[in-house]
């Protein structure tokens, strides 16, 4: 489970008048550099929306042209653009910093690796103290970036779940510095638009079959290659209700998926949708949620198919150990094991009861740990404690 800040920091979530009209003095600037809108996005959107409700002012600063710029736009956000495609541009430093003083920001926030190193720099430029949040789930290098990032031009990394907490403390961040403040789920977003009956005609399924469904970027990482070799395993086992299994997404491994799928006699049980816009409607005419993931900082899908109701089998590893409550509101396996997870699936398609206990948890299990308000508190106490501290 993720705490909102483990380790005793001293984040809450305090929602007194005071603290609403604390709230409403503060102006802080969110530094991204994507170009495009993926998952890390929609998680600064959310939480610049909350921060919004509760009184703060928020400035995006991003690079023109970006659809985070348009979308600013669209929602009456302030907004600046700044070039930004490197590392190391100086006059995105120097852009960024001048734009700080023009806001009169409070608090930095930084959203990306490369938003570290500019806007980290540009923060200490402009006398502001900066925070960062890391979402990715790869190692962090101890070495003397590391330490200048995490020990000088940042005041606190809040990570995404326990697992991202942990690299960085591995990666030589001290401790001190770290909160964990877990991503968020709007369950708001996740109502389907079209009826199940309707969805699974237009996809092929008989009113008997029972659909499990993967959402999500076909790289490797995701680990579709090994529910193909479990799925092989329940095909040829011949003695379960009948099933098919949905794949929705597009990336680099997507050809050699669907080789994969006719090598082992999957064409008949196996849809490759293609990349999707339509999420909710497609958990909304499933019956189970695969994640197979060999890596993962939180497992946002994990969370949307739990709040939509949906069982989720998914693997034992980064923030998804923490995020799915094993035998509650899921199966969790070891990753890239194939019996492993054909066990699961089985034991779910064969199980009516299962698979109604644990879909009927999720949504309550995400409300109270995933929430956007969940976040956007964690946020406004950390922002604060920054601020309170001597620097």
């Amino acid at each position: 489970m993720c705490d909102v800040c483990p380790g005793g920091h001293g984040i809450g979530g305090g929602r007194g008048a005071f603290w609403q009209l604390m709230a409403a003095q503060l102006t802080i600037a969110h530094v991204d550099t994507e170009s495009g809108f993926s998952g890390g996005q929609v998680q600064v959107f959310l939480l610049m929306e909350g921060l919004a409700r509760a009184g703060v002012r928020n400035v995006l600063f991003c690079r023109p042209g970006s659809v985070e710029e348009q979308r600013a736009r669209e929602l009456s956000i302030a907004v600046r653009t700044v070039s930004m495609r490197g590392d190391w541009q100086l006059s995105a430093i120097s852009g960024l910093a001048r734009g700080f003083r023009a806001e009169d920001v409070d608090l930095v926030h930084l959203h990306t690796g490369r938003a570290n190193w500019l806007g980290g720099w540009a923060a200490r430029r402009a006398g502001k103290p900066a925070i960062t949040t890391r979402r990715m789930d790869r190692p962090i290098r101890s070495n003397l970036w590391t330490r200048k990032l995490y020990g000088d031009l940042v005041q606190r990394a809040a990570a995404i779940s326990p697992a991202v907490a942990q690299l960085l403390r591995e990666g030589g961040v001290p401790r001190s510095r770290i909160v964990t403040l877990c991503s968020a789920v709007d369950p708001q977003a996740m109502a389907a638009t079209r009826s199940r009956h309707d969805v699974r005609c237009e996809l092929g399924a008989e009113p008997g079959d029972l659909v499990l469904l993967g959402l999500a970027r076909m790289t490797r990482r995701k680990g579709f290659d090994v529910l193909l070799q479990s799925l092989a395993e329940l095909h040829s086992a011949g003695s379960l209700p009948p099933w098919r299994c949905w794949l929705g997404g597009d990336g680099e491994v997507l050809d050699a998926l669907r080789r994969q799928a006719g090598e082992l006699g999957l064409e008949q049980r196996v849809s490759f949708l293609g990349q999707r816009d339509d999420a909710p409607d497609l958990l909304g005419a499933a019956d189970v949620f695969v994640m197979p993931s060999r890596a993962e900082g939180l497992g946002i899908a994990g969370l949307e198919a739990m709040a939509a109701g949906l069982p989720l089998i998914a693997s034992r590893v980064g923030g998804l150990a923490d995020a799915v409550s094993h035998d509650e509101t899921g199966l969790l396996v070891p990753p890239g094991d194939p019996a492993a997870l054909a066990e699961a699936l089985a034991r779910v398609l064969t199980d009516d009861g299962l698979r109604g206990r644990l879909g009927a948890a999720g949504p309550a299990w995400v409300a109270a740990r995933f929430s956007p308000q969940v976040m956007v508190d964690g946020y406004l106490s950390l922002y604060r404690e920054v601020l309170a501290a001597p620097r």
